[in-house]
């Protein structure tokens, strides 16, 4: 079998927080940062409080099924759920998208390199 790789992304909106909320999240932001966003398997969590309410949650997975990546983005929307519940923090628009990356196309530099490998000749 086949190991693949999902990357899914689980994106909502803060909602009700208050003050403190607000500026715990604000203290933590520089860890939080777009810039230093990754797909990992714990998930990543960005945002930028001071531009909108959103945030992004991107969790990296694999599964060795093609149905697997619908479990994979169901428990990726249950971790970003629990970490935002255990914090108390309000949400909304909780929504993922996932995607297989064994069945992403080939970039320009990767088509390149495969045909310089004698692959796709």
């Amino acid at each position: 079998m086949t190991i693949r790789t999902f990357r899914i992304t689980v994106r909502g909106v803060f909602d009700g927080l208050d003050s403190g909320q607000r500026a715990a999240l604000l203290a933590d932001a520089a860890e939080h940062d777009v810039l230093r966003a990754a797909f990992t398997p714990e998930g990543h969590l960005s945002y930028d409080i001071t531009a909108r309410p959103a945030f992004t949650f991107r969790f990296s997975a694999t599964g060795e099924e093609e149905e697997d990546i619908l479990v994979a983005a169901e428990e990726a929307e249950n971790t970003a759920r629990a970490w935002l519940s255990e914090r108390g923090y309000g949400f909304k628009n909780l929504r993922s998208s996932a995607e297989d990356l064994s069945q992403a196309p080939l970039g320009k530099r990767q088509r390149r390199a495969a045909r310089s490998e004698g692959f796709g000749r």
